[in-house]
């Protein structure tokens, strides 16, 4: 691949960077990312990856936008109220980047399209906003040995992983969780969530997928960054894998 004027022009600021370069950005503008969910989280590694240069994403979302999108959901604008996000959020990438090409899927992921849906990607970015849905993601990308971003969060709290189950020493999401959380499911609809938080966890998530893409900085895989805005407290904790999660036999 060689960069053209105009990409030489765009990407400067990454090409300039020794840990990135030329090499680097022909490695993002070849690179397909899946992303699930666009909503809070998904909104800025949309934007950010496109920006970037990331050459395809595969976005999956059924939701329609509303008016309480708005406080948080950067992509879109009172006057998309009702329109269906997937669709809204290729017409913003389209305007940003002509470099990128969006897949847009209108539909709810489950165990029986997950494969398809998401299985082509190079990494995963999972934003959803259920354990089932996470559950899913993890599986395929454990399964299909898919590096995956995975961005939760909810009142003044985020975290963020990358998961590589089928390495031997590296845990899943499942791992992290278990099959079951045990609990009912929060939601920010009943627990309310801090909307610069999401743009704040979204565009780290967009930083681990350029670094998962570009190999520059440490490995990830085994490590939990936990925010906590309320107090404005970052911390990393390390994770283990969970020796009878089912992603145990994927790796071995």
């Amino acid at each position: 691949m060689i960069l053209t004027d105009n990409q030489l022009d765009r990407y400067a600021r990454h090409i300039v960077l020794p840990e990135i370069g030329g090499k680097g950005q022909k490695k993002l503008l070849s690179a397909h990312v899946a992303i699930v969910g666009a909503g809070g989280i998904g909104s800025p590694v949309i934007q950010y990856l496109a920006a970037a240069g990331v050459g395809r994403l595969t976005i999956v979302d059924n939701d329609e936008v509303s008016l309480s999108n708005l406080q948080r959901q950067t992509l879109f604008a009172t006057r998309d109220i009702g329109a269906h996000k997937v669709a809204m959020a290729a017409n913003v990438v389209q305007r940003l980047n002509p470099d990128v090409k969006v897949l847009p899927y209108d539909q709810k992921l489950d165990a029986e399209n997950a494969k398809k849906l998401i299985g082509q990607a190079d990494i995963i970015v999972d934003g959803s906003d259920n354990f089932g849905t996470r559950l899913v993601v993890s599986d395929v990308a454990t399964e299909l040995k898919i590096p995956l971003v995975s961005a939760a969060v909810i009142r003044f709290e985020a975290q963020l992983a990358v998961f590589k189950g089928y390495e031997a020493s590296k845990p899943c999401y499942r791992c992290f969780v278990g099959d079951d959380p045990g609990e009912p499911e929060m939601t920010c609809s009943s627990q309310g969530v801090l909307g610069a938080l999401t743009g704040t966890i979204g565009s780290l998530a967009a930083i681990e997928t350029i670094r998962l893409i570009t190999r520059f900085g440490s490995e990830s895989g085994d490590k939990l960054l936990l925010i906590d805005a309320k107090d404005f407290r970052f911390r990393t904790v390390s994770l283990s894998k969970d020796p009878n999660c089912r992603c145990k036999h994927s790796a071995e």
